[in-house]
């Protein structure tokens, strides 16, 4: 299959970085075709603005409507766009590595959603959830929370769970644009982790990635 890395850590050592390395020698050995975005690596723009598209349609600049006009246009959006919507449209997999910040994600990943997942390209008016433009294709977060678990719970100091916070991304954002998505796979704690700990999640994730394409973790958004 191929499937799609999307990386969100600005940070070659961390434990972020260490689970995007874990996916992509799981994955690979497993004989998938692996393409990874390095947002940071890249120095993808995380701004939403009038260059990201070949030509405007009007002086009054509505960014979602001309997303759609670029897709018109046979996908009249800047380099750097147009780069990772052909990685999109050729994933079946689209499998994203990121922090939680802010109980969300990285600002440069929040603008590849902006960017990327166009108007007319993922989803259109009408062809959201089970008819968006990414049907058929499937997604899974795979996040590190620097806080402690007995945090991340609905009577906890967050007062919700890992599943409550990424709600937005995974229903939001992935879903929306009919994509099937995963339960999440979220590493707590990762500030305070020892190398035992590293290595207890690490091997958890190594089988959720190993399981992946067999795994009836899902979110089901769809009935």
């Amino acid at each position: 299959m191929n499937i799609l890395i999307v990386y969100a850590h600005h940070e070659p050592s961390s434990f972020t970085s260490a689970m995007k390395n874990l996916a992509i020698q799981v994955l690979s050995s497993q004989g998938h075709t692996v393409v990874m975005s390095d947002l940071y690596g890249q120095g993808f723009s995380a701004v939403a603005q009038k260059w990201d598209f070949v030509t405007t349609r009007a002086e009054h600049f509505n960014y979602m409507l001309e997303q759609k006009h670029a897709a018109n246009l046979d996908l009249a959006f800047s380099p750097d766009i147009l780069g990772e919507i052909e990685k999109v449209r050729a994933a079946e997999v689209i499998i994203i590595v990121t922090p939680i910040w802010w109980f969300s994600v990285p600002a440069i990943l929040k603008g590849w959603f902006d960017r990327v997942l166009a108007m007319g390209v993922t989803w259109d008016s009408g062809k959201i959830y089970e008819n968006g433009l990414l049907r058929g294709k499937q997604a899974m977060l795979v996040a590190t929370a620097g806080g402690p678990s007995r945090y991340y719970h609905e009577k906890g100091r967050h007062l919700a769970s890992p599943q409550q916070i990424l709600h937005p991304i995974n229903h939001g954002t992935l879903a929306f644009c009919g994509l099937n998505v995963h339960e999440p796979f979220v590493a707590l704690g990762v500030l305070g982790l020892d190398q035992a700990g590293r290595e207890q999640i690490l091997k958890e994730l190594q089988f959720r990635l190993e399981h992946l394409m067999d795994s009836p973790q899902w979110l089901n958004y769809y009935n």
